[in-house]
């Protein structure tokens, strides 16, 4: 079983690099949950059963959000670009990261994806700053929305395990959390840029950038300056793409559901007896494994608080370093056809400094 785990474990980890496997992650994910479960020999209909119906909630929140954005789309766009220029633009951008994180909480870590998704697509940025812009926003989202049972699974979870109150996490790791997430906002003001933003250049250089810088701004007069009095011309989406990807947000929940379970007789035969501190970075599986999945496996009514808020901080943290890490990851990447490659290039740093940093403070404290 160990060895069969491992491989499995192996193979969700760098295949989703491939070509072939991006194109076709969620089905590639379902077959390594189905395998998983066969290797772990845990198949049962209740599983069936709870693979079947976990995802929907999630699906209907992706469908609906997704049909509203294309009802109101010009409106909401309207709205957005002119908030963006009515405040400096990285006051908006930390604010908007900020505010999403902490509100993730309370709307749940998935409407809060989709309102990302909805602001991105409409702020036109180059796809670097867009991507950085979505993984800062998702590590924001993601440690947010663990401070109230609302806010996603894994909360739910813990405070129901623990039959604790409604403020036991915000009281738990409010500390931790909201000053990470107001971190993510500042670095996301210094880091994203205007599509527009105009770079030093010399020589031929400056010539050809200004020439594109030209182009830029005329595209971005034409499909989001409002006060250009031009009419907004951004694409809408079909419906058909918008069951599609709903249908393919259900498959990648339902295969997670399976991996999950799969790995648990895992967790619970050789990680729960591991000090917390090296628990904190085995649970770096958290970026491939559902982070609900693996509180439910760890946590324990008979653990002090400082070992729950280590494991937790450790989930949190690491759930945003890859796609399968966390649901806002799952939707923002998709819906922004982000590649797992893309998104891993700048998210595993920043998670694994993140990871590096929380670590020292358990140390010093």
């Amino acid at each position: 079983m160990i060895i069969g785990l491992s491989i499995i474990l192996l193979l969700v980890l760098f295949l989703p690099f491939t070509k072939f496997v991006e194109r076709n992650l969620e089905v590639f994910l379902f077959i390594m949950g189905v395998s998983a479960v066969a290797v772990s020999q845990v198949f049962s209909w209740p599983l069936v059963k709870e693979a079947l119906i976990h995802p929907i909630n999630i699906t209907l929140a992706v469908l609906f959000a997704g049909l509203l954005f294309r009802w109101f789309q010009a409106p909401i766009e309207k709205g957005i670009v002119w908030i963006s220029k009515v405040m400096p633009y990285p006051l908006f951008i930390a604010l908007f990261v900020i505010i999403l994180g902490l509100l993730s909480s309370v709307i749940t870590a998935i409407i809060a994806a989709i309102i990302l998704v909805a602001v991105v697509s409409v702020l036109k940025l180059d796809r670097k700053s867009e991507i950085q812009l979505v993984v800062l926003a998702c590590f924001a989202i993601g440690l947010g929305a663990v401070l109230t049972p609302i806010g996603e699974p894994l909360s739910t979870i813990v405070v129901s395990k623990l039959d604790e109150d409604f403020f036991y996490l915000l009281k738990l790791v409010g500390a931790s959390v909201i000053p990470a997430v107001i971190i993510f906002g500042v670095l996301a003001a210094f880091m994203i840029k205007p599509r527009n933003k105009c770079e030093d250049v010399s020589g031929t250089s400056e010539i050809a950038a200004g020439i594109e810088l030209e182009e830029q701004s005329q595209a971005y007069d034409q499909s989001i300056d409002p006060a250009a009095n031009k009419e907004i011309r951004t694409v809408k989406e079909s419906y058909g793409e918008i069951v599609i990807r709903s249908l393919k947000i259900y498959l990648f929940v339902m295969a997670l559901t399976f991996l999950g379970a799969g790995f648990e007789p895992f967790i619970e035969a050789y990680i729960l007896d591991l000090s917390p501190r090296f628990m904190y970075w085995i649970n770096m599986v958290s970026a491939v494994l559902d982070n609900a999945t693996l509180a439910a496996a760890e946590i324990s009514p008979a653990m002090n608080d400082v070992t729950i808020q280590d494991i937790l901080m450790g989930l949190l943290i690491s759930g945003g370093m890859l796609i399968p890490g966390n649901i806002p990851n799952i939707i923002a990447a998709g819906k922004l056809n982000i590649t797992s490659a893309e998104y891993a290039r700048f998210a595993f740093p920043i998670g694994l400094a993140a990871m590096v940093i929380y670590f020292m403070i358990i140390l010093l404290i």
